[in-house]
């Protein structure tokens, strides 16, 4: 796991295993490279962005096979958690290769520790569709779920998702929180619709979890 905005959130372990590994398979090399930089490690990169996962996870494959190190970032936060990299997890495991966990930051939690709200039982839904009609169904589908329920949104899609869940979720309580840990880090609390209202006032801009 890597910050998910202030670069001081990297824990010692996390340091210590991109200084060692052989290679580091980023997300995205260039912002990846901002991290490795910032705390003078230099280490041969390779990407395993997007479309690149299936092919790019087998040549980790091989050089797992081979005896080399690798470690698995992505841009900010955990691989695999609404970001790339459950593709090359999965074939490790397949592979019966040794996969170890070096935890850290997570954005669905930091939030969920800010929100104020029930912390118990929680559900994480990740990224709502873009299309409307999707998004509704998701929602209705989430009708009655009692446990609180962890969003994350683009800035463009920010009003019109809260506009939706207030429609079919009932104006209950919610927060909105606006880049974790990072200069313009805001948190909006209170029901849906007073939320809504505050958002007015405010540039919507980067990265939300509701």
């Amino acid at each position: 796991s890597t910050p998910i905005g202030n670069l001081e959130d990297i824990t010692l372990r996390a340091l210590r295993v991109l200084k060692e590994v052989d290679v580091i398979a980023a997300e995205d090399t260039r912002r990846s490279k901002k991290l490795l930089d910032h705390y003078n490690i230099s280490k041969p990169m390779i990407s395993y962005w997007s479309q690149k996962e299936r092919v790019r996870s087998e040549e980790i494959i091989e050089r797992l096979r081979s005896g080399q190190s690798v470690a698995l970032v992505s841009d900010a936060g955990t691989p695999g958690i609404s970001d790339p990299g459950s593709v090359v997890i999965n074939k490790v495991i397949e592979d019966n290769i040794p996969l170890v966990i070096i935890p850290g930051p997570s954005a669905l939690i930091a939030a969920l520790s800010l929100s104020g709200l029930p912390t118990e039982k929680f559900t994480f839904i990740g990224f709502l569709p873009a299309k409307k009609s999707h998004r509704l169904k998701i929602l209705k589908d989430l009708n009655l779920e009692r446990r609180t329920l962890i969003f994350y949104e683009a800035p463009h899609r920010l009003i019109e998702s809260l506009a939706d869940m207030k429609e079919i979720l009932t104006d209950r309580k919610a927060a909105v929180v606006k880049e974790i840990t990072k200069m313009h880090e805001e948190v909006f609390r209170g029901k849906i619709s007073e939320i809504l209202l505050n958002l007015e006032g405010s540039t919507i801009a980067g990265e939300y979890v509701i």
